[in-house]
């Protein structure tokens, strides 16, 4: 009978190349990961091939224990288990600095951890202001924004005309370099190019060397319906420009939405406040409200007490993520007149005694409450 049996690794076992208990949580793992990637980054130790492999394993053994999933099938089947899920660990340093490039990130200050990349040009915010009727339709609007944009004289290298930028002698093109601090190498920005690889020894004369030149640029946007006070729309790429060739920021627009004196807004629902007086709510009435397409009838039903609120479906605005639109919210306020003439007065108390309601007596004049 034929026997198999689990096939014996010559790796090591992760727990033990990164140094850390089998029950080390993922905080653990990663802080002794970054503590090892300081000590063998292959920047820190150029032409040392055995630190370049010990590099690879303890990388190797982070993105295993780091995953939680690759993590369980290494405890439960050792290193053949994490290749039954794809993984097939680093076959040089390149591959880990793309895998882990917000760590080399964090700890050697560039993107892939060895060499500075093309900086992204800058945001850009404006702000758009709205009614609230073009708010609910949608609106195209124009908008100005200053931004910079890539240099026409010099096509953004900041070398004056028939000139190019020189490598950097200092950095040697990298963008950084290297010192010693006590036991530890540092990499920082390089003082001479500011990471840039390549110094303008010509500036050019419009963009004096920066690569940038300010431009104003007044905009088409396409409001969409629904929008809402506060709300951010992004225009992907139509920020500055960068001037060493990254990709250009974004434009962010801030939409305001003036205050309309008849509606108190809710999302896409609408509140408004309508004033009736006693014998409409008691009677009932065909009134005028307004709304944002202009006034609408409604029948208020007698008997309608103060503070109710009458909902007009579909009258508010258009949902923005679909759904058609809201309501409008009709609250109802009672109108209690401060002065009645004398037949509103002797009607008003021949209702009241009708009904028995306890009510004061004629006022009397100013002369006859003095004289009593």
């Amino acid at each position: 009978m034929l026997t198999l049996s689990r096939p014996v690794s010559v790796k090591r076992d992760y727990y033990e190349v990164l140094g850390v208990a089998r029950d080390a949580d993922g905080t653990i793992i990663k802080k002794a990961y970054r503590r090892l990637a300081v000590e063998l980054h292959p920047d820190r130790n150029p032409g040392n091939q055995a630190a370049e492999e010990q590099f690879k394993e303890a990388s190797e053994a982070y993105q295993v224990l780091s995953d939680s999933e690759k993590r369980s099938l290494y405890d439960r089947y050792g290193h053949e288990g994490p290749r039954g899920s794809g993984f097939s660990g680093f076959s040089d340093v390149s591959d880990v600095f793309s895998a882990f490039g917000d760590i080399f990130g964090d700890l050697f200050g560039g993107a892939s951890g060895r060499r500075r990349g093309n900086a992204r040009g800058a945001d850009v915010e404006t702000e758009v202001e709205l009614t609230l009727l073009e708010a609910a339709t949608g609106v195209e609007k124009e908008v100005k924004v200053d931004r910079h944009t890539r240099c026409t004289e010099c096509g953004g290298n900041g070398a004056a005309k028939g000139t190019t930028p020189e490598r950097c002698g200092t950095c040697r093109g990298a963008g950084q370099v290297m010192h010693q601090q006590g036991f530890l190498m540092i990499q920082s920005t390089c003082p001479s190019c500011r990471g840039q690889g390549q110094v303008v020894r010509e500036p050019c004369k419009v963009c004096r060397a920066s690569g940038l030149e300010t431009k104003s640029e007044t905009l088409s946007v396409s409001i969409p319906a629904g929008v809402d006070d506060g709300s951010t729309l992004r225009l992907a790429g139509r920020g500055e420009e960068s001037a060493r060739g990254g990709q250009p920021g974004n434009l962010y627009i801030h939409i305001r939405v003036t205050a309309d004196p008849r509606f108190e807004r809710d999302g896409a629902h609408l509140h408004t406040r309508l004033e009736v007086s006693f014998p409409q709510a008691t009677l009932g009435a065909n009134l005028t409200v307004p709304t944002l397409d202009g006034e609408t009838e409604l029948d208020l039903p007698a008997g309608t007490q103060p503070g109710e609120v009458i909902v007009l479906r579909g009258l508010g605005l258009p949902n923005l993520r679909g759904g058609g639109r809201g309501d409008l919210a009709v609250h109802i306020k009672l109108l209690v007149p401060s002065k009645l003439d004398k037949d509103q007065e002797q009607h008003l108390r021949a209702f009241a005694e009708a009904g028995g309601d306890k009510i004061k007596g004629e006022k009397q004049g100013l002369f006859g409450r003095r004289k009593k």
